[in-house]
């Protein structure tokens, strides 16, 4: 199956666990990175990852003096960091130990002239062991880490698509790497009771800061969000009343009570006839639900669906 065809690729979780744990404490290194240097924006947007035709990036990371990017490419699979000043530097992702990932990219970072500073343990993992103590050898599957940016690429475009047709403050398409999922979140405006914290390995300011509005979030786990399987996912933060007997489509969708989430597997998705359609179906019924349970302003928030060159409507009274 070749990048630009139509296929969603199937993701068996069991048959690439080991190398999508990699991958994530891979990309630990790669946001700590970021989030040491790029200052705090609103609900650590300044500290996820992106998705490229190729692979993930940190996108600019600002240095004092200069910017550097990151980037895993799953095409030649290489990790490789760039310096504003046409540096690069580069290594094969193959099978290794974590504490081996994070020796290399620090050298990396450094030969294109970055500052390799950034926390040394996990986060949103139980019981992580630092990244330079994690010295057991991990397997890197090429075939499973391709398969998986495929599966990124064709949620992207869904993703994106959904987040048109907000009005109101929206987040990018962007990956969290602590818990490793692609997610767009739509706000209400309103601020949102304290949230409790308790993240695993995560500093409770955090987790409060990230919930300190109203949310309907949106999002996709490879496998490791506790389910053990690929999965989509969408839920209201604070969750109002109502919101998890709320009927969503399609009818593979469930909620699940310990997650207090709406659930709907990649495999229902994958093998439907229509995927975009189907998995456009459950962005937009859960959003509904936590909309309409939670109160929101629907008629000052949302608009049509965007389209290329057609800008958005302007009421006649603006």
């Amino acid at each position: 199956m070749s990048s630009s065809d139509g296929g969603w690729p199937p993701l068996p979780f069991e048959e690439w666990r080991d190398t999508c744990t990699a991958l994530h404490l891979w990309s630990q290194i790669a946001g700590k990175y970021r989030l040491a240097h790029a200052p705090w924006i609103n609900h650590s947007w300044h500290a996820t990852l992106y998705l490229t035709p190729r692979g993930l990036t940190t996108g600019l990371v600002p240095e004092a003096e200069r910017f550097v990017s990151l980037e895993f490419d799953f095409f030649e699979h290489r990790f490789v960091a760039r310096g504003d000043g046409g540096e690069v530097s580069a290594f094969a992702l193959e099978e290794m130990a974590v504490a081996d990932f994070l020796r290399r990219a620090e050298g990396a970072i450094a030969a294109v002239g970055g500052t390799p500073i950034m926390h040394g343990a996990p986060n949103e993992i139980p019981d992580a062991v630092a990244f330079s103590q994690d010295t057991a050898r991990r397997p890197y599957d090429r075939g499973a880490v391709e398969r998986y940016h495929r599966a990124l690429l064709r949620i992207e475009r869904v993703f994106s698509r959904f987040r048109t047709s907000f009005l109101g403050k929206v987040s990018p398409v962007h990956l969290f790497w602590g818990s490793f999922d692609l997610a767009v979140t739509r706000f209400s405006g309103r601020s949102a009771p304290l949230h409790p914290g308790g993240v695993p390995a995560l500093p409770d300011a955090v987790a409060r800061e990230a919930y300190s509005h109203e949310v309907s979030s949106a999002g996709f786990w490879p496998g490791n969000g506790g389910v053990g399987q690929a999965m989509f996912y969408s839920y209201a933060y604070p969750e109002p009343p109502g919101f998890r007997t709320w009927k969503v489509n399609p009818g593979a969708a469930c909620f699940d009570p310990d997650l207090r989430e709406f659930l709907l597997p990649y495999e229902a998705v994958r093998t439907s006839r229509d995927p975009e359609e189907v998995l456009m179906a459950f962005l937009e019924s859960t959003y509904e639900a936590a909309a309409q349970a939670g109160g929101w302003d629907r008629a000052g928030l949302e608009c049509e669906t965007g389209h290329p060159r057609v800008p958005r409507r302007v009421p006649a009274s603006q």
